[in-house]
């Protein structure tokens, strides 16, 4: 039976439930800066790096930051977060034992997150620094943040597998984009957005009774 040459995986609302806590911080700010935040331009930052999120939250709620604004504005939403991922933050169902399943394949694994390291290593302390052989975080790819194929190229290449050989397992368009675009296939867990079919990309409901099979499956 045929099988990936690795597997990359992403992080929030992938193995963790987090982008339910993306929301209080995100929610919270835009109240702060006197907004509303939208659910279209929530949906929007799904998957997307801190930069972006800004982009797109000041957008929404009509104000131009000055660059001191834009750096108080991260600095409060990463101390937030970090409380937040501090607190247990919730798995996804099947993801840990998904994650287990993964490394006594003895396959190779990446974490590729577009969250900045710092809180990633919160999270990593929930997920287990021992279920992943490298680590790409969102301010580590010189801006090169999915949908750029960039990312998943990157894990690859650090990981020495050919990315064609590698699958990806996302939730959302941004994070599908990346991995579909980097020559990935890709095993699509919709979380909170729905993910449009495209070439290699195989859908699941849920991690729950992830097998090697179902690794093996899009490459026979």
């Amino acid at each position: 039976m045929s099988r990936p040459d690795a597997v990359l995986w992403d992080m929030d609302g992938t193995l963790l439930d987090s982008e339910k806590l993306w929301d209080i911080p995100l929610f919270e700010l835009a109240e702060r800066l006197g907004g509303r935040l939208s659910a279209a331009a929530r949906g929007a930052m799904v998957g997307s790096n801190i930069p972006t999120t800004l982009d797109i939250l000041f957008t929404d709620i009509g104000l131009t930051p000055d660059p001191e604004e834009r750096s108080e504005a991260a600095a409060w939403i990463d101390k937030r977060m970090a409380e937040l991922l501090a607190a247990d933050p919730p798995w996804q169902p099947g993801a840990l034992e998904a994650l287990a399943m993964v490394r006594a394949t003895g396959l190779p694994t990446a974490l590729v997150t577009s969250t900045e390291r710092a809180l990633t290593e919160i999270a990593l302390d929930t997920l287990g620094r021992h279920h992943f052989d490298v680590t790409l975080c969102g301010d580590e790819v010189d801006g090169r943040n999915k949908p750029d194929p960039y990312p998943y190229r990157h894990a690859a290449q650090l990981l020495g597998a050919d990315p064609t050989r590698c699958l990806a397992i996302e939730d959302s368009p941004t994070g599908a984009t990346s991995a579909t675009a980097a020559g990935c296939t890709v095993l699509v867990i919709p979380s909170e957005l729905p993910v449009p079919p495209a070439p290699r990309r195989h859908f699941r409901t849920t991690l729950l009774g992830l097998t090697p099979a179902d690794l093996a499956a899009p490459f026979s």
